[in-house]
C-alpha cells in the first residue's frame, strides 16, 4: 500500500483532498487523461489512546524487588 502525507502537499491540494466528502469522486488528470479516481469515504474513528497508569509507588516496589531478586540469582 502507498502512503502520502499531506503535509508533504501544498495546502490547496491537501485541503482538497481532506476535504473529500463520503461518495464524492476526485478524478486526477494529466495531460488531459484521467490517471485516477480517489472516491471519499466515511472519515476514520479517532484512534483513543488510553490513559497512562498513575504512579504508584507499592508497584514500583514490586517491581524494583523482582529486578533486584532477578540480579541476585544470576550473580
Amino acid at each position: 500500500m502507498k502512503r502520502l502525507d499531506l503535509d508533504d502537499l501544498p495546502p490547496r491540494v491537501a485541503q482538497l483532498l481532506s476535504g473529500l466528502a463520503e461518495g464524492e469522486v476526485l478524478i486526477l488528470v494529466q495531460d488531459g487523461a484521467v490517471a485516477g479516481r480517489l472516491h471519499g469515504g466515511p472519515a476514520p474513528e479517532p484512534v483513543v489512546e488510553p490513559e497512562p497508569e498513575p504512579y504508584n509507588n507499592q508497584r514500583a516496589a514490586e517491581i524494583f524487588e523482582q529486578f533486584r531478586s532477578a540480579i541476585e540469582d544470576e550473580f
